[in-house]
């Protein structure tokens, strides 16, 4: 375990306190026994590797500067925030990180006191941290307020809408780290990007101020009149710097792995105060070779051997949803040269790497911007190409207004398809798909597809696809059932459900991928069991016929209860006057926890046994 790798002085360190006791030149030791025990704690439990490896030394020189939890400290994107854990009363916590009951894999305010903001979608950090800074104002309060944002979180529309605003906000200090590791989750894109590579490529520049500003440093009138001169050097020497212009003073770039740059700059930056943006330049994956040659293999690995790696199983195991919706993707772009594919910085997670490969033209990653890729299909779909945007559950929460005011209001042919719905696992209530059911089924001119198995996720990916309007299949995160998905690109009936099994007494109205739970309790119970397909819209004939030979509906979804399928069903019996009692299972109305997925099904009684019980409590109910 990690424990057992640690030497004594990271044991020594149970607070920011402990680590600011320390002489600077213990440091660099410091640093490489965090760095061992990153490694080996997500070897064990699984978790973000490569971006944490990779601001090791950051983290250090932020809790040896500045006094946290006084001074506020906002990761983003928080999966990059494992030292900060261990460095903050969480070195022993790690052992259960991401695990049922144990710590999150992100900052989470409940947590810790030294997480000042819960993040884990992108690009919240530097809104955060300016509304703590005039807060700090406000009170009259003399505080540090910083901002470390990375991973191609920059990328998205907030975090310049956060600095716009920033600028005009007088008296507050507010420090912006960018962690500029050249990466996202995926490789990197955008103009935003290669600006960056720019700056990076001015070593004349960069080289020149760092030795002059050494030069002249003991002679201040010449340093003013060297600094003033400054800014038109750059016109010269580099590209002319952004941030500049809305308000900071920028410093950089600067080497994250060098702590011997990294304190002193942060100290003068701590400072002078104001606004302030230090662009900090890492590697992911630094220190263990295999997670630098391949920084996304090793972004968020399961359990393996740091000693060998990750190694492939000798045998493929089932094909996961990601990779039933790649399969699908690649084929019917050959069938048809209107499509075009588009991810928000989820190549890998949503199964676009083999269509990127065969269909380069037709590929559009645009970066951490969900809302500009719900309006860019939008813009697509009007001149005629059929946009397939690809996309977590969780993260088309941030496209919403654009998917409900520039897609369904204009009923135009966008298909959604929506990976890691439902439990996600060990990225927890951040993370959770819960809500797309409820936030898609209430918008007009929409088709919302929850596909049972690998097979139905093909037939209902060509059926929404062919639907010419909004439409979404939702499916979950990791392997499927084990049915074979085929090769058929034809549609089936929109909003006609499938009966699996004939029954009586009890009608299991099953939306997803719970069917093969919910049939092991209709073959207890001797229920009917229905694969509904479709929440909207929802097989009305097939409701009247089975509420005339049941005396009980059960909906079973692994989706939020309220305003969810089970929902529709209410909503369309009670339109209807049928009176029919109905059991709807689902999730509930909390955040639901990281853990394993299966277990946590189980705990919110969504296994077979859980679905089983729930049914015959509730007819013992009725009963009596």
């Amino acid at each position: 375990m990690a424990q057992e790798i640690m030497t004594s002085l990271l044991e020594s360190i149970d607070s920011p306190a402990d680590l600011r006791r320390l002489d600077r030149s213990a440091l660099r030791g410091l640093a490489t026994e965090l760095r061992a025990f990153v490694l080996d704690s997500v070897s064990h439990t699984g978790g973000h590797l490569s971006s944490n490896l990779g601001v090791v030394e950051l983290t250090l020189a932020l809790h040896y500067v500045f006094h946290t939890p006084e001074d506020r400290l906002v990761w983003d994107v928080g999966h990059q925030s494992y030292a900060h854990k261990i460095l903050t009363g969480r070195r022993e916590a790690m052992a259960g990180l991401r695990q049922l009951g144990g710590i999150s894999g992100f900052p989470r305010r409940c947590e810790s006191p030294y997480d000042a903001f819960g993040t884990a979608h992108s690009s919240t950090s530097i809104s955060a941290a300016l509304g703590m800074a005039v807060a700090a104002r406000n009170a009259g309060i003399d505080r540090q307020n910083i901002a470390v944002i990375g991973d191609g979180a920059m990328t998205a529309g907030m975090a310049f809408e956060a600095l716009n605003n920033a600028g005009v906000i007088p008296d507050i200090n507010l420090l912006v780290v960018l962690n500029d590791n050249d990466m996202s989750i995926s490789p990197p894109v955008g103009a935003l990007n290669y600006y960056f590579a720019r700056l990076m490529s001015g070593q004349f520049y960069a080289h020149a101020k760092n030795v002059g500003k050494a030069v002249l440093q003991h002679v201040p009138p010449v340093l003013e009149l060297a600094r003033k001169l400054e800014g038109h050097a750059k016109g010269m020497l580099s590209p002319a710097t952004l941030f500049e212009e809305l308000g900071f003073n920028y410093v950089g770039p600067i080497d994250g792995h060098d702590l011997d740059v990294l304190i002193p700059t942060l100290e003068n930056l701590r400072e002078l105060g104001g606004l302030q943006f230090l662009h900090v330049v890492t590697r992911k994956g630094q220190g263990y070779k295999l997670a630098e040659a391949d920084p996304v293999l090793y972004h968020g690995p399961g359990k393996f051997d740091p000693r060998v790696g990750i190694q492939k199983p000798a045998t493929p195991g089932r094909k996961t949803f990601s990779q039933v919706f790649g399969d699908w993707l690649c084929a019917m772009a050959q069938a048809d040269t209107r499509l075009v594919g588009i991810t928000p910085a989820m190549r890998e997670g949503s199964g676009l790497v083999e269509f990127e490969r065969r269909f380069p033209d037709r590929y559009f990653d645009v970066g951490i911007a969900e809302q500009h890729a719900v309006t860019f299909a939008a813009g697509l779909a009007c001149e005629g190409c059929k946009p397939v945007v690809a996309i977590y559950s969780t993260f088309l929460q941030r496209g919403y207004d654009q998917f409900i005011h520039d897609v369904a209001l204009q009923n135009l042919d966008v298909t959604f398809a929506l990976d890691r719905a439902g439990i996600v696992g060990a990225d927890g209530a951040t993370h959770g798909g819960n809500f797309d059911v409820a936030f898609l089924r209430c918008v007009p001119n929409m088709v919302v597809a929850t596909p049972s198995d690998e097979h139905e996720a093909r037939l209902l990916l060509n059926t929404c696809y062919r639907h010419p309007g909004p439409a979404s299949v939702r499916y979950p995160r990791g392997a499927g059932t084990g049915v074979a998905a085929g090769d058929s690109l034809e549609p089936v009936e929109i909003g006609r459900a499938v009966v699996r099994r004939r029954g009586s007494g009890v009608a299991l109205l099953v939306f997803g991928t719970l069917l093969a739970s919910a049939a092991q309790a209709a073959e207890a119970l001797d229920a009917t069991l229905v694969d509904m397909r479709f929440v909207k819209p929802i097989d009305e004939a097939l409701l009247v016929e089975l509420a005339q030979s049941h005396e009980l509906f059960v909906t079973v979804e692994e989706a939020a209860i309220m305003a969810g399928a089970g929902s529709a069903v209410v909503e369309y019996l009670n339109r209807e006057a049928i009176a029919l009692p109905v059991l709807q299972l689902g999730l509930p109305d909390e955040f639901i926890d990281h853990g394993d997925q299966k277990t946590i099904l189980a705990g919110l009684g969504l296994d077979a046994a859980g679905i089983e019980a729930s049914i015959r409590q509730r007819l013992n109910r009725t009963i009596s």
